[in-house]
């Protein structure tokens, strides 16, 4: 489908741009389609964007990719503004086996 999408649309800058070739879908748009969507799938908790890039973060934390990387992935100039998922994921906390567990 990617494929198709791109040899139809022919994208300059970035994968899914807005309507002007070379500028980013705007946040309005976005949230339109998010809107959408959830009321096709008859979900009706609230959601937004920012919930979703959250919980994109916090997977990725989980799943155990490195903070550096979504620290770039998420744009955040400082690692102090990534470091707050540390705080939100708890399952790898969870995993840590005390040193006294062996004794």
């Amino acid at each position: 489908m990617l494929r198709e999408y791109y040899v139809l649309f022919k994208p300059t800058t970035y994968l899914f741009e807005g309507a002007n070739p070379g500028e980013p879908y705007s946040e309005k748009s976005l949230q339109s389609v998010l809107k959408q969507a959830l009321k096709k799938v008859a979900i009706t908790k609230p959601v937004s964007l920012h919930w979703l890039r959250h919980s994109f973060a916090t997977h990725l934390l989980e799943s155990g990719t490195d903070l550096r990387y979504i620290q770039e992935l998420l744009g955040h100039q400082s690692s102090k503004t990534t470091e707050i998922y540390t705080h939100v994921s708890t399952k790898s906390i969870q995993q840590i086996k005390s040193p006294f567990d062996d004794l």
